[in-house]
């Protein structure tokens, strides 16, 4: 079967490769994979700007079909549905983090798609305790959506609470910042989306998904519309989802005295940022890595009730095959959730 493999370290050396079908083990589920997304750690592992184990297999956000289980298997059967949470392939699962379902912090840790081989290829064999069944009415397209809609969740649901009536400075309107948008709108507050000239795909997909503002920092002043939207008092929670120094700055700077920061976006390298600006004004400041087996609990009880449409963040299906074409898509900001699929 074919594969989307990094073959050494360096920029680049990513291709599709001829691997062995993989054989199910005793404890194993061999899942068919049906979509995976590609996500922004499947980029800096091209770029080598994110650690990883080459040869590796990339991609970790997927939906798939059970063809196969081991002996030793007990509640997943062939013929299920499921998403996986590739994050915990390698775990030491009795370090104090493990126990408590935060596995993302276990120094041993290795997810799939960087640390071992992950889903963009036909088949993978994962544990049972990696698969959750998804709800018929939930589609495999929404389902590879579960893995980045559980950090969403973690973001805006355990970290802090949001109230009927906050208004919201969401930055960076990426796959991660919509579906961030889609819980905070059911929370009922004023949602600020603010991105730039780039973002003119995600700023329509924004306001599709009932954000209130939209706002191209390259073009309009963000400080005005916060202001006016705020009455000067300043946001009460700022999300901030795409890294970017200048990102940060303007969420900091748009915050309210005691306000609410979450820093989700990766910057990838040191930036300069007025740190006093969270002493003056006492902000809780919460940092945003990953997820919880808590997270996903939730994820799924959020898809079985139907109170969240994941739909509007897919806008690209495309076949493995053309997986340059893709990324380069991802990198151009000319789509959201882009989803790939086997065509070996």
């Amino acid at each position: 079967m074919k594969a989307l493999m990094k073959t050494k370290p360096g920029v680049g050396n990513v291709e599709i490769v001829d691997i062995p079908e993989p054989e199910c083990t005793p404890n194993g589920v061999k899942v068919e994979v049906q979509y995976t997304g590609i996500c922004g750690t499947d980029i800096h592992v091209y770029y080598d700007t994110f650690k990883n184990y080459p040869p590796v297999i990339l991609g970790h956000e997927f939906s798939g079909i059970v063809r196969e289980v081991g002996k030793e298997v007990k509640k997943i059967k062939a013929g299920d549905r499921v998403a996986v949470l590739g994050s915990t392939m390698v775990t030491c699962g009795e370090c104090e983090y493990c126990r408590q379902g935060y596995y993302m912090f276990c120094k041993i840790r290795r997810g799939m798609g960087h640390g071992v081989s992950g889903s963009f290829t036909r088949y993978v064999v994962v544990r049972e305790d990696m698969c959750y069944k998804i709800p018929e009415k939930v589609s495999f397209e929404e389902a590879a959506l579960c893995e980045p809609f559980a950090f969403a969740v973690q973001a805006v649901e355990e970290l802090t609470t949001f109230n009927v009536g906050d208004v919201v400075l969401l930055s960076g309107p990426g796959p991660i910042g919509l579906l961030c948008l889609s819980l905070i709108v059911a929370h009922g507050c004023k949602v600020i989306v603010a991105g730039t000239k780039q973002d003119a795909l995600r700023f329509e997909i924004a306001k599709k998904m009932d954000a209130d503002i939209v706002v191209d920092v390259t073009s309009e002043s963000l400080d005005e519309i916060v202001n006016r939207e705020t009455h000067g008092r300043g946001v009460d929670i700022a999300l901030e989802c795409s890294g970017a120094e200048s990102s940060v700055a303007n969420c900091l700077k748009s915050l309210r005295s005691l306000g609410k920061y979450i820093q989700c976006g990766i910057a990838g390298r040191e930036i300069k940022v007025n740190f006093d600006t969270i002493l003056f004004k006492q902000l809780q400041v919460f940092g945003c890595v990953g997820h919880s087996l808590k997270s996903w609990d939730r994820v799924i009880s959020i898809l079985e009730q139907g109170k969240v449409d994941l739909k509007p963040v897919i806008t690209h299906k495309m076949p493995l095959s053309k997986w340059k074409e893709a990324f380069d898509m991802c990198e151009r900001k000319e789509g959201v959730k882009i989803l790939l699929s086997y065509d070996g």
